[in-house]
């Protein structure tokens, strides 16, 4: 298993093209300022000690330290010791709503982004319990099966769009079947839904859905991204908005935050509902009714020591600059004189 310590200190490799540039522009500077002075072949003969070729293998070197003694900081670390840990914990499978609808921008950025934000807040408050997502919009699909390993969990929640389904609309009930089948075939109360969503246009049964979920005790919460007021639906081509989409009368489409369906799902499902805000995206709430489930003892695999490496990359880094600070710029002898024993036999 491999892990970095300090990755945030990755971003100081940006320097390595300031760096190029700055050569660059030096050598560049360099070369017109000799100009000035008359022709360059008649002023390297004037200088005939001068190597170019050094020059650039000194900036070669200390590019390439700085870069190692980058990632020593950054201290890369590989795990030597895999054991068998014991948790306890709840089983939770989120369900995330996709659809179009989820674009609107009534919830700031918009109401995916700000549900993605929440649940990427949530797996940092989860402890020992096991998390999965479902994505869902016309149909549902798992997109990360039930897990412990939260670093995972948000890799694959990054990935989320509403490019992933093309089939609109808000399959509710299949979210909810296809989660309860995720579970697997253990019988417990430790199991919990959270449905995210606006609830609109859902296509199929989700309260029965719901009530075959609770009768296995299984809890399902849900959370309302949107308001009543509602919102349109914006357009983009890449990064750029080129409008709302329309119906077919021309007018901007508006998708309104469907309550009462979700507060019917929750209460047919033995949850709870809560409305999500720019200040407070409900999953607090959700998380406090989730640990009072009975919790389960599980066993899960994983890499309980890890060992620096970071004494290798500086290591080299400090060779590589002690080399470049001994390194001149003067041409070696022996170069001279095998250049010196060629122009002689010429």
């Amino acid at each position: 298993m491999f892990q970095l310590e300090n990755k945030y200190y990755l971003y100081a490799l940006v320097l390595i093209p300031v760096f190029i540039i700055i050569y660059w522009l030096v050598s560049r500077w360099r070369k017109n300022a000799l100009k000035a002075y008359g022709d360059i072949s008649i002023i390297k003969q004037l200088f005939p000690d001068v190597s170019n070729a050094k020059r650039f293998w000194k900036f070669i070197l200390f590019t390439i330290a700085f870069a190692l003694l980058i990632i020593g900081i950054v201290n890369p670390q590989v795990g030597t010791k895999l054991e068998e840990v014991k948790r306890k914990g709840a089983d939770l499978m989120i369900c995330l709503d996709i659809s179009n609808s989820m674009k609107a921008e009534d919830l700031s950025p918009n109401r995916l982004e700000k549900a993605k934000q929440a649940i990427y807040k949530l797996f940092d408050k989860l402890e020992g319990d096991r998390i999965g997502i479902i994505v869902f919009a016309g149909e549902a699909y798992v997109q990360l099966p039930i897990t412990t390993d939260y670093a995972a969990a948000k890799l694959f929640l990054e990935s989320i769009n509403t490019d992933m389904i093309p089939t609109q609309g808000t399959a509710i009930g299949s979210a909810i079947n296809l989660a309860v089948e995720s579970f697997g075939k253990d019988e417990g109360k430790n199991k919990a839904i959270v449905i995210i969503t606006d609830g609109e246009n859902h296509e199929d049964d989700a309260i029965k859905g719901a009530e075959a979920a609770a009768e296995k005790g299984i809890e399902i919460h849900t959370i309302g991204m949107g308001s009543a007021e509602g919102a349109p639906i914006p357009l983009y081509k890449g990064t750029i908005r080129e409008g709302f989409r329309k119906d077919k009368e021309g007018n901007p489409i508006v998708t309104k935050l469907n309550e009462q369906t979700l507060q019917e799902i929750a209460t047919a499902g033995n949850g709870i509902y809560v409305r999500a805000s720019n200040s407070d995206a409900g999953l607090n709430n959700v998380l406090d009714a989730i640990s009072k489930l009975e919790k389960k003892q599980f066993e899960s695999k994983m890499y309980s020591d890890y060992e620096d490496r970071f004494q290798w990359f500086i290591s080299v880094a400090f060779l590589l600059l002690l080399i470049e600070t001994f390194l001149t710029e003067r041409k070696s002898k022996i170069y001279q004189r095998l250049n010196l024993f060629e122009s002689k036999k010429v």
